[in-house]
This record gives structure tokens, sequence and C-alpha cells, in this order.
């Protein structure tokens, strides 16, 4: 049996290093993972460049919701432009219509700006509300691999949608899910669905540092950052 892809998002440099050295085969680089993941800053992509692995960064202007208007469409244009001057490998891209169907017009042009670097469609995949559709137009816009968790909170939850979104894909497009995977539930996902990749923090809590800082309202009790020993623990949770 072949062990997938282990894929671990990060936000910070040490999480970057972390989950290089516990074994990660790519990485997804972003800012703000507590609001699902934004755009990485400049330094952080330079630092991840230096990475003998494949890094993709997230392009996403904003938190909430995956409706953007045209100021929010050419920031992202933008920024692809800064990822490959950057040098990393991919793009990681999502837009999605107010019913929750992905907005073609948008991405056909995120698509052509990223000509050349590969491509995985983020989670608004998990709000689309016609799975055989949408696949069709991932799949004609030459994304690599769908990310999804199977709409719902966590991948485990999200099986039977999964099942279907592989059933969709027919081997044309990866599906990845994603989603509060952990060594503790990997393994029932892999046994669910047929994936050949999977996506991960592999983070931990920690306490933040500096009460005054919390108290005004610039960090939380806690932070969640990858450790090089819970991305081992979760690719031996994936090992037959």
């Amino acid at each position: 049996m072949t062990i997938p892809l282990l894929e671990v998002c990060v936000d910070d440099a040490d999480s970057l290093l972390a989950a290089f050295e516990g074994g990660a085969d790519r990485i997804e680089l972003c800012s703000a993972l507590e609001v699902g993941g934004l755009t990485p800053t400049p330094g952080l992509m330079r630092l991840a460049a230096t990475l003998p692995i494949p890094v993709y960064a997230m392009v996403r202007p904003r938190p909430g919701d995956f409706v953007f208007g045209e100021g929010d469409v050419g920031t992202m244009l933008a920024d692809i432009d800064a990822i490959r001057a950057a040098g990393l490998a991919g793009v990681v891209l999502g837009a999605s219509r107010p019913d929750g169907a992905l907005d073609v017009a948008v991405l056909e042009r995120l698509a052509e700006r990223a000509d050349g670097l590969g491509m995985t469609l983020h989670r608004a995949f998990d709000l689309v509300p016609d799975i055989a559709e949408a696949m069709e137009v991932a799949v004609a816009l030459g994304f690599e691999r769908i990310l999804t968790s199977g709409g719902a909170l966590i991948a485990l939850a999200g099986l039977a949608r999964l099942k279907q979104t592989f059933d969709a894909a027919q081997g044309r497009i990866g599906v990845m899910p994603g989603s509060g995977l952990a060594p503790a539930n990997v393994a029932a996902v892999l046994e669910a669905v047929p994936a050949f990749e999977v996506h991960s923090s592999c983070s931990v809590a920690r306490p933040s540092a500096g009460g005054d800082a919390v108290r005004l309202g610039f960090a939380g009790e806690s932070r969640r950052v990858t450790t090089r020993d819970a991305v081992v623990a979760f690719r031996r949770s994936m090992t037959p």
C-alpha cells in the first residue's frame, strides 16, 4: 500500500521549518490560519522558497466568504504575480458566487494569471450545491487537486460527500481530504476514500506569551503551531 502524500498548512516561519523537518511532502503556505488562511507575507514566501519541497501559497485577500469583488480580484492577481516571483511551486485558489457555486468568471481570470504554476482549488468547493457541475469546472480550468472536507466541519464527518467527490473526479483530478485530520482519525478517512494525498496543520495549542497582548486583544489565550513531532506522528499514523 502506498502511503499518501502529506501536505501541511502553516502560517509562520517556525511552523514552516517544523513541517519540513517532520517530513511534510508539500507545504500550503498561509497567513492567519485562525480565519482559514490568507495570502502569506513576502518574507514568509521567500523563506519557503528555500526549501527543497513544493510550496503552494494561499491566494485569499481577506477573511470571510469567497464572494470576491473587483478590488479583491485585482489584489489576488497581483498576489499570484508575487507568488510566482518568489519562486513558489503553486497557488491555492477559490471563488464563489452568492449561491455557493464556483465563480467561473473569476476563477478563469485567476487561473489564466497562474498559468505555469500548480493549482489547488480550496474549500470553496465545500460550498457548492452541485458536486458534479463544480467538478467539471475544476477539471476544465486545470486544477491539479481539490481540497475538501466533504462539506463538513471536519473531514471525518464528511465522508459521504467525500465519496461523491471522488466518484465525480473519476481519476481526472486529485481529491485531498482536509480539515480536522489528526493521527487519531486519518486512518479512518483513508479507509473510506481512495485518497493519494491528505492535508493537515499537524498543530498543537501553545499558550500566548505576554498577558498584556491577550488583555489588549492582540492575541488569544493560545495559538496553534505546527511541530516536528506532530508531523512525525501524523506520518506514522498513515503507515499501514
